[in-house]
């Protein structure tokens, strides 16, 4: 468990570390940022797959397929979806939007808890619910001070939801259409990489993005391996509840990037911040009666 756990945990301050690396990339634009990201990362995860006797899923879901090709347009929505949220992850912190889309990852445990109540029919428990309570607190709250959440923040609280909807509705929920999802976007992050506003010119230009796009890829890969072995190393329970690790830290890069809380805003994030912790704690008495048990 120990080994899960630290691996879990490295995962986070990798996304989070990637997160505040890519105001590094200047003048790279977050498309070409998010390019890179997809063909750097893509070959080590293919490599992670074959060592690991996973690719039998990407195989089969080719297959799959190949036989039923109505299915391909299923395949490139969930792709869109997942590029859009790999995107606004390498764009936001480029554009003042880091701090928006911190808040997106700390209701998105909230928003995945709703989407199962409302369209699985699953049940509430009396922690969810208070936590609920809460997190409206905040969202009445933002939407008396701002007239609602800023589109990041909307992105990624309805954006996963509906991506994780679609793989379930395909049956591409595991590690192969995950693996599908990502080479799907591959022509489009070439696309990105080679007709942004300077193209391959801009190496030449600043020859330090030679040493830091590759340490782009290798952040990437590092992080999404992590997580992938922890999440079968933990036991559920504790997988989620280590989740909570990485909101919190893409919090402290947008403070770090200059990014401030307003005074009428705080009213938002506490009960937020509450629902999350009340979150928390349910995961923790959970994990407590499955170690007794």
């Amino acid at each position: 468990m120990s080994k899960g756990v630290v691996l879990s945990v490295s995962a986070s301050v990798l996304f989070a570390v990637m997160y505040y690396f890519t105001s590094l990339l200047t003048p790279l634009s977050g498309l070409e940022i998010f390019g890179w990201r997809m063909l750097l990362t893509m070959p080590c995860m293919t490599v992670f797959m074959v060592v690991t006797g996973e690719w039998r899923r990407a195989w089969a879901l080719l297959r799959r397929l190949a036989a039923q090709p109505k299915l391909i347009v299923g395949a490139m929505l969930s792709s869109t979806f997942l590029g859009l949220q790999l995107w606004l992850f390498m764009w936001a912190p480029l554009n003042g939007r880091s701090l928006d889309v911190s808040v997106g990852y700390f209701l998105l445990p909230l928003t995945m808890v709703l989407t199962g109540r409302l369209v699985w029919g699953e049940q509430l428990s009396y922690l969810q619910k208070i936590a609920v309570f809460f997190a409206g607190l905040g969202v009445v709250n933002e939407l008396f001070q701002a007239g609602g959440f800023s589109w990041a923040t909307l992105v990624v609280i309805i954006g996963y939801p509906l991506y994780f909807i679609i793989r379930k509705y395909l049956k591409t929920d595991h590690l192969g259409g995950l693996w599908l999802d990502m080479a799907l976007m591959l022509p489009v992050a070439w696309w990105f990489v080679q007709s942004g506003e300077q193209g391959f010119a801009v190496m030449e230009a600043r020859p330090k993005l030679y040493a830091l796009i590759p340490i782009l890829g290798l952040i990437s890969a590092s992080a999404l391996v992590s997580y992938i072995i922890a999440s079968r190393l933990l036991a559920f329970s504790l997988f989620g509840l280590l989740s909570y690790v990485e909101p919190v830290l893409l919090l402290i890069v947008a403070l770090l990037l200059g990014e401030g809380i307003k005074p009428g805003e705080w009213l938002t994030y506490i009960p937020i911040w509450i629902a999350v912790m009340v979150l928390v704690f349910e995961g923790f008495k959970h994990l407590v009666r499955q170690r007794r048990a």
